[in-house]
């Protein structure tokens, strides 16, 4: 089978194998794991062993417990609380830009802003998130473990470094670059915590209203350090429009007949749309990031969308809801990078003319 096909029968069956585990369960917040299936299995390569995932494990347990320390200053002593979190912030834009340590970048994210939220309500519900990422991880790694059992990798071929005569002048080069490029994504960590932080501050005003949409809060941070002011139109709001009318398809598709196996196959399908485009096979003008961020918006949407409707609730007032934050928090991510884009410009040109 061609490499691209079992890339892409992996990223289908793993999100829609780890939604039928985490529901069939139950796990807390289930729509966790799909969510981290699909970041996982979306970049090439082997899954986790398990002393990595024991890492990792251990890894999203320290970052998301620097958010349970958060929550007794929260309560008693806000202006430092918020000045740690505002750090935190920044550590984790800069885990991502400049390290490129992208899952430490995203827990330590979630870790200030979702638990420590969580927490000013109600400790034992930070705990609960905390569990349902951790199952989610857990779950995530095992299916795609199995999954690449059955659609592998191509074994990786020896690579032969070439030989360059100006070996110096290349050297100079680089670490020219190398500065031009640290001062860039500096820049870019700071405008991804100063897109993030005005969110956390209206989650705190109601954390049990704005939780379902914290998730998005802090992917659009990380998401926002990687696209410029020129995509970020089309990157950020797209996506989520889009995400937001294919989780209405979702809805009215599952429920045609609702059991969990419907489920598990309509996660399939979609899945499998959603591996084509992002893996090219049918063709789209946009890049993969756009439709992996489109996936991760239906996900965000349909999960808490599933629990409304298990639970009682008014489910298409809660949706509207939702989907109407979601879209004004996009709003405003991509109105912050043009901004912030913009002052940037000014401050270099001042800089230049003086």
């Amino acid at each position: 089978m061609h490499i691209q096909a079992r890339r892409i029968f992996r990223l289908s069956f793993t999100p829609a194998l780890a939604l039928a585990i985490a529901y069939a369960v139950p796990t807390p917040l289930p729509f966790i794991a799909p969510l981290f299936a699909f970041f996982l299995t979306a970049m090439p390569g082997p899954p986790l062993g398990a002393k990595k995932l024991l890492g990792l494990v251990l890894l999203v347990m320290i970052t998301l417990g620097m958010g349970l320390l958060l929550i007794p200053l929260l309560l008693h002593f806000q202006l430092t609380a918020l000045l740690l979190v505002l750090i935190g912030l920044y550590l984790s834009s800069y885990l991502t830009v400049n390290l490129s340590k992208n899952l430490p970048g995203t827990f330590l994210a979630v870790g200030v802003t979702m638990i420590s939220a969580a927490g000013t309500v109600n400790y034992s519900l930070a705990t609960t998130i905390i569990q349902a990422l951790i199952w989610g991880i857990i779950i995530a790694v095992v299916c795609q473990s199995l999954i690449y059992q059955l659609f592998p990798e191509d074994p990786p071929k020896p690579s032969v470094k070439p030989l360059s005569d100006n070996s110096q002048s290349t050297e100079q080069q680089e670490a020219s670059s190398e500065v031009k490029g640290a001062v860039q994504s500096n820049w870019i960590a700071i405008r991804s915590t100063l897109i993030v932080f005005p969110a956390y501050l209206l989650l705190l005003t109601n954390p049990m209203m704005y939780l379902p949409i914290a998730i998005k809060s802090v992917l659009l941070s990380q998401q926002a350090s990687a696209v410029d002011a020129k995509s970020a139109g089309n990157e950020l709001i797209g996506s989520t429009l889009l995400g937001g009318l294919f989780a209405i398809l979702f809805w009215f598709a599952l429920g045609i007949w609702t059991n969990l196996w419907m489920f598990f196959l309509w996660m399939l399908l979609f899945s499998l749309f959603f591996s084509c485009k992002i893996y090219q096979l049918i063709a789209t003008r946009f890049p993969a990031s756009f439709w992996l961020n489109t996936a991760v918006t239906m996900l965000i949407l349909i999960g808490p969308a599933v629990e409304d409707s298990a639970s009682g609730k008014d489910v298409y007032a809660a949706f509207f809801s939702r989907a109407m934050l979601l879209i004004l928090i996009t709003l405003y991510a991509v109105f912050a990078v043009y901004f912030l884009e913009y002052l940037n410009s000014r401050y270099r040109r001042c800089a230049r003319v003086n």
